[in-house]
């Protein structure tokens, strides 16, 4: 039976992975995310979970010891932030190669230096093509029931390969809602025992890992590209079958006043929350604008992108990353790639915001849609890359 309570987002992606009987879990602590651990760490010593809690002298082992743990068959766990995520960031590869299902909760935090511990997408967006699936939440609910899905992702036969579960730093991780939880029977019901297609056993020996060269490493690209061809679908599927359970259902993307909309913000995570909440108001006052959440980021959702945006005549597209000498963010560069081959696209215009944890305000927002409406009224871009609330 489902019940609400207060948690935080951390405690909310700790709870869903004990609801999930994790095998293993293992992690190395870095702020945002330590609480998670934290928490999963007192279920382990309170005998709430059966759970095998591998304590690491730092990110890149505590991969390394969640690739070997999952190519055994095992249910696995983990959680990291910024240059946690960094460290982690060879072994990223070697996990989405080997097909290991992993589920690691990434709570995004900058990247250093100066050091700062606070949000943005830097993190994982220089991850961002290690071959996992990534989504993105928007709040506490969206984080404890992306989890859930993400390991029935992650382990379908036809997927097998790791997810990230993304949400940002002290904006989701730190602040607590109501969420409402399902019970552990429901969880168990939804999500099964991991069954392991291929897996290490001395009874049944196989070869995992093993060296290839020109003879065969182009193939096995090839087919980890062709099984990402298939994770859109399996993503609908899943979230549609979580719906039936909890009513909420969930999609690749969310889209809010689209219907007669002339210009929409596009963005990930917390944002999204308050950009709906300003163009519902600019709405009442008769403004045509509307609001796309990207909730599944890789694979890119080329063609619900494509079709959100028909009839737009001008889109603005939020990165929370600073990408250095690139031509826009990554966000909206994989917008442009998208529409590229349309004939028919609307204008586009680039906002970098948010870096180091800075606020978005709803005034930054207002200003950002009325720039919009202003681009659409003209015709034309006249700066292709803004950066909103930075002292210049």
């Amino acid at each position: 039976m489902a019940k609400v309570i207060g948690l935080t987002g951390d405690h909310a992606i700790a709870y869903a992975a004990k609801q999930c009987d994790v095998d293993v879990v293992a992690a190395y602590p870095i702020t945002p995310q330590t609480i998670i651990v934290e928490r999963f760490s007192d279920y382990v010593a309170n005998g709430e979970v059966k759970t095998e809690y591998v304590c690491v002298e730092s990110e890149h082992s505590a991969m390394s010891a969640c690739v070997g743990a999952s190519t055994t068959g095992a249910r696995v766990f983990t959680a990291t932030s910024s240059q946690g995520l960094a460290l982690m960031h060879e072994i990223l590869y070697i996990a989405s190669s080997l097909r290991c299902p992993i589920v690691m909760a990434v709570v995004n935090r900058a990247l250093s230096a100066p050091i700062n511990i606070h949000c943005d997408h830097s993190d994982m967006m220089g991850s961002r093509d290690c071959g996992w699936i990534q989504l993105y939440s928007e709040n506490a609910q969206e984080a404890y029931d992306l989890t859930i899905q993400a390991f029935k992702i992650a382990e379908d036969p036809e997927i097998l390969l790791p997810v990230t579960v993304n949400l940002d730093g002290f904006i989701i991780s730190h602040c607590m809602e109501g969420v409402n939880v399902i019970s552990d029977e429901e969880v168990r019901k939804f999500l099964p025992p991991r069954k392991a297609v291929y897996k290490l056993d001395p009874a049944n020996p196989i070869t995992i890992g093993a060296l290839c060269f020109t003879d065969y490493y182009f193939e096995i690209k090839f087919q980890q590209e062709d099984v990402m061809k298939k994770v859109p679908a399996k993503v609908k599927e899943v979230g549609e079958e979580f719906g039936k359970i909890t009513g909420r259902s969930y999609g690749l993307i969310e889209t809010f006043g689209l219907e007669d909309a002339e210009v929409a913000v596009m963005c990930l995570g917390s944002t999204a929350g308050t950009a709906r909440v300003v163009a519902d108001k600019l709405r009442k006052s008769g403004k045509p604008v509307g609001v796309i959440k990207v909730r599944l980021y890789r694979p890119f959702p080329t063609q619900e992108i494509v079709e959100a945006v028909k009839g737009l005549k001008a889109l603005t597209v939020l990165d929370r990353v600073a990408t250095s000498g690139a031509p826009s963010g990554p966000l909206c560069s994989d917008v442009k790639t998208a529409l590229y081959a349309e004939t028919e696209k609307p204008l586009i215009t680039n906002v970098i915001y948010g870096l180091g944890g800075r606020d978005i305000s709803p005034e930054n927002l207002e200003d950002i849609f009325n720039d919009a409406l202003r681009t659409a009224d003209v015709g034309r871009v006249d700066r292709p890359i803004k950066y909103v609330g930075v002292r210049e």
